[in-house]
């Protein structure tokens, strides 16, 4: 047994196997039915899940290799981004070392179509996909493990309650993320955060950091950060299609402390985000950073001002700043008239109030912060730069 079977994402030798796993579980084919069918789905679901699984196993017969099941899930991909978005645009691909792995280190707005992105854009630049982590609290059921590990992705266990646990599943993962770029030339996405950034303020957790360096740590900070080509990528997003959600969870926690998630919570943000409207969407990939910091401190603190840096700003972030009640007015942001045209203003004001007037009044502020927080992590980032 491979010491990282626990973790790791199917091999080839595996696809065809899990594929027919998933085509005889039935919690993956209802909602497949329920996607694809959405309202006959409520009154025929036991009659239209076995000839969806009859036309997808006809679709598959021929997948054996990750490589191809991406291929064919390519077309679902732009399905998605045709029907969801305005358009996916990407930059800062010559930044990247053709033929040679990365860690991509990104911020984190979607649980599913943030890695979705960067391996679209890495996919029309003929770049390799990178492994994928994800958490296990979104693995509670088989099909999704199944889904997600068949498509590259690698599980983070952030559910273990033992001090000693979480040590030895930080040193597992740790040791496999070195692995995967060192011995596999495989490169690996992971977010700069556990969690998504709710209020809009992309900032790097320095465990996570420390979590890259604990498999080697009788050697260099610097010295293996380096050797894993770390690339920061911003990933901008127009409009969150969970923004009243997540606005109603922070203002929950601010007034209660806490929040707890429904069941089923995650499976409707993970839905809504997929199909969702998002307005336009950019993907950068920064420099490679390896060098100019000695600690965990120091390389947080740069890869957040790449990130803030890069972070494609929409009229909608300069409308929200504008209302925003806890801006630094210290900051020099020019006037929304001053970057873009009329027509472009003219339609995100209208998107906005329609978004501000879906949301109870009392979790508003909440919901300007998420859009007005990056205007100011950029503008005062070009501040400490300068």
């Amino acid at each position: 047994m491979d010491r990282f079977d626990s973790i790791r994402p199917y091999n080839d030798d595996e696809v065809a196997s899990v594929l027919q796993r998933l085509l005889s579980d039935e919690d993956f084919l209802s909602i497949i039915t329920q996607y694809r069918f959405p309202v006959a789905s409520r009154y025929f679901s036991w009659l239209l899940r076995p000839i969806i699984a009859r036309k997808l196993r006809n679709e598959l017969s021929q997948i054996n290799s990750v490589s191809a099941l991406q291929k064919r899930i390519e077309s679902y991909v732009e399905h998605s981004i045709s029907q969801a978005t305005d358009g996916i645009s990407f930059s800062g691909i010559e930044h990247l070392q053709a033929g040679q792995p990365h860690l991509y280190l990104a911020n984190h707005r979607d649980i599913v179509m943030d890695p979705a992105f960067v391996n679209y854009a890495l996919f029309q630049a003929k770049h390799d996909t990178p492994r994928i982590a994800i958490g296990d609290n979104l693995l509670q059921r088989p099909f999704v493990s199944d889904l997600m590990r068949i498509n590259k992705s690698f599980i983070v266990h952030r559910s273990l309650t033992s001090r000693r646990e979480k040590l030895q599943a930080f040193q597992l993962l740790s040791a496999y993320i070195n692995h995967s770029i060192l011995e596999d030339k495989e490169s690996i996405w992971i977010a700069q955060a556990e969690g998504r950034a709710k209020d809009g303020d992309d900032r790097t957790e320095s465990a996570i950091l420390k979590m890259f360096h604990l498999s080697r740590k009788d050697e260099d900070f610097q010295h293996v950060i380096s050797s894993l080509r770390l690339t920061p990528v911003a990933i901008s997003y127009e409009y969150d299609p969970c923004d009243l959600l997540k606005a109603r969870e922070l203002y929950i926690r601010a007034n209660t402390g806490e929040y707890t998630k429904q069941k089923g919570e995650d499976d409707a943000s993970i839905a809504l985000g997929i199909t969702g409207y998002k307005g336009r969407v950019h993907v950068h990939f920064c420099p490679v950073l390896n060098t100019e910091f000695k600690d965990t401190k120091d390389l947080a603190h740069l890869i957040d001002l790449q990130i803030w840096r890069d972070y494609r700003l929409f009229p909608v972030h300069y409308l929200a700043w504008a209302m925003w009640e806890a801006k630094d007015l210290e900051l020099n942001v020019p006037d929304i008239e001053q970057v873009f045209d009329h027509q472009e203003i003219h339609t995100a004001q209208q998107e906005w109030q329609r978004r501000l007037t879906s949301c109870p009044t009392e979790h508003r502020p909440y919901l300007i912060m998420q859009y007005a927080m990056p205007v100011q992590n950029q503008y005062r980032g070009n501040a400490l730069q300068n």
